[in-house]
């Protein structure tokens, strides 16, 4: 089983920085790509960027150049650097571990945490 657990959600003024962190534990063998998704009020969860085990990076649009996605891979840990920040990045931020297995794409998910910009 697989645990992911993300940290560092609040409530900042737009303009703002904040720094999420994910944890990740368990049988993490296999574990590739990490993703972040983010679910606004009202809206599906999309996603916003990822990255791979060789440090590959990806971001969506309304993300790039504000947002930087890093990982640690010898702590299980990934963190995602959020500068600029616009109130329509109020969202929950939910942390996302994928591996291959026969395949298909097994996903882990954190219970996720809120990040609040205000005007």
């Amino acid at each position: 089983q697989v645990q992911v657990v993300e940290s560092g959600g609040g409530l900042v003024q737009a303009g703002g920085s904040l720094r999420l962190s994910c944890a990740v534990s368990g049988t993490i063998f296999g574990i590739d790509d990490m993703n972040w998704y983010r679910q606004a009020p009202g809206n599906q969860r999309e996603w916003v960027a990822d990255i791979t085990n060789g440090g590959d990076t990806n971001y969506a649009d309304s993300v790039k150049g504000r947002f930087t996605i890093s990982r640690d891979n010898a702590k299980n840990t990934m963190a995602l650097q959020m500068n600029a920040l616009k109130p329509e990045d109020t969202a929950v931020y939910y942390c996302n571990a994928r591996r291959m297995a026969g395949g298909l794409p097994l996903n882990y998910w954190g219970q996720g945490t809120q990040v609040t910009v205000a005007s």
